[in-house]
């Protein structure tokens, strides 16, 4: 191995292990569930799935595009680039067949938001959403 070759693996390992904030699926604490798959987290937020199991109508809350959370949650919970989403969300909304999410300003909107609306789903970036009344954290299968 060449000289080149440990620095660039030893910069990319540097890299991967870089702390990246842990991202939060909450939920309005009506919601009946407690645990989902990373496939049917991503259907909720492909606005595909619009019922809970219960029959609870799902809303959805996002944060803007281009927020560093909602990129975060995208590649690490969804397994998606937020570019895709986007793609998913559109072509629903400009063929008729569905709409997009509801998309807030912030993580304290976020909270107040599922907080306020029964069958709500949203995400945030810290792991503080337990000391919030009304919000219940979702375990995602990775």
């Amino acid at each position: 191995m060449t000289w080149i070759s440990i620095r660039v693996l030893i910069t990319l390992l540097l890299l991967v292990s870089q702390d990246l904030p842990a991202q939060t699926l909450i939920a309005n604490e009506q919601v009946e569930i407690k645990q989902l798959s990373k496939t049917t987290a991503r259907s909720i937020f492909a606005m595909r799935v619009h019922e809970w199991p219960n029959g609870t109508p799902i809303t959805v809350y996002v944060l803007q595009d281009q927020d560093p959370t909602h990129n975060q949650f995208c590649k690490s919970v969804l397994g998606m680039f937020p570019y895709q989403l986007r793609r998913i969300w559109d072509r629903q909304v400009f063929s008729g067949t569905g709409t997009a999410p509801i998309v807030v300003n912030s993580e304290q909107e976020m909270l107040d938001a599922v907080a306020n609306t029964k069958g709500a789903i949203g995400y945030i970036s810290k792991d503080d959403a337990d000391t919030h009344k009304r919000i219940q954290i979702i375990k995602v299968d990775l």
